[in-house]
């Protein structure tokens, strides 16, 4: 089973080059982030034609997360428990929730697409409603993992925080002026491994960016960050065979500032020789 989590940066604007690695890696599960559209305006039949059945989460032109599957997709939700909402000017406990989470239940394993908040800086209202929601997520994966001992479970997509100082080549990110690599966010990211989970592509791809800003020839310098992970269980880890970032995706006509990272698993998919062919 091959998964696979990518920031398109607006799927109406990508669907071409999205559809097309899918099909050319043989990807059975995508979590998408940023689709920068409502699900009425999602370029759903590229999808349909190449296998896929998608959900879709979002309001408008920005953040956004979707599901693209060759599986059934069961329990699909788009909250969690504790989930911050945000709005700029205003505080309360009532602020409206992003379109920022999907969480889907694909052959017995449980899947999160997640658009983690940007912070903005230091100082901004955006890096304490960052802290909180990775806070919440943290929690509720804890008590989903109580709930459901032994169900495989990943948490996908743009973290938004570069866990460690090799993850980190962008200049213009000046540690203690800068998000992303503040110690609060890297401490966020840490409390993850406190409750079992773990970076499941790091052991088998130690080196590698997964976003290069548009800016500055920022990815012909290869000054870019590693901020998009694939965090796992133990029964999920336990699983992955294989894993890769795939770079190359950055170049070419009208790229994505990030590329997909994928991991392949020792689980069984259905054979479906009805698949449609795409060349």
């Amino acid at each position: 089973m091959r998964i696979a989590t990518w920031n398109v940066n607006s799927i109406r604007a990508r669907v071409g080059r999205t559809v097309d690695w899918m099909v050319r890696e043989d990807i059975d599960v995508l979590a998408m982030q940023e689709i920068k559209c409502k699900p009425e305006q999602f370029p759903l039949e590229a999808f349909e034609a190449a296998g896929y059945e998608v959900a879709i989460h979002g309001f408008s032109q920005w953040n956004g997360v979707a599901i693209a599957s060759r599986l059934p997709l069961e329990d699909v939700t788009t909250t969690f428990e504790g989930m911050p909402g945000f709005l700029k000017g205003q505080e309360g406990p009532d602020l409206p929730k992003e379109a920022r989470a999907m969480g889907a239940t694909i052959n017995g394993v449980r899947l999160w697409s997640l658009y983690v908040p940007n912070g903005r800086s230091l100082d901004d209202p955006h890096y304490v409603y960052k802290l909180d929601w990775l806070a919440a997520l943290k929690n509720d994966t804890a008590n989903w993992l109580t709930k459901n001992p032994g169900v495989p479970l990943a948490l996908m997509g743009d973290f938004n925080v570069a866990p460690f100082d090799s993850d980190m080549g962008d200049p213009s990110i000046i540690p203690g002026l800068s998000t992303h690599v503040s110690p609060a966010e890297r401490e966020a990211i840490a409390a993850f491994g406190e409750i079992g989970l773990t970076d499941v592509v790091r052991p088998l791809v130690p080196e590698g960016f997964t976003y290069w800003d548009y800016k500055q020839l920022r990815f012909p310098r290869n000054e870019g960050m590693r901020i998009d992970f694939i965090l796992g269980s133990p029964e999920f880890a336990e699983l992955v065979t294989a894993a890769s970032i795939h770079r190359n995706e950055r170049k070419g006509e009208a790229p994505s500032d990030h590329v997909p990272v994928l991991v392949e698993l020792d689980l069984p998919t259905e054979d479906d020789d009805d698949r449609p062919m795409i060349f």
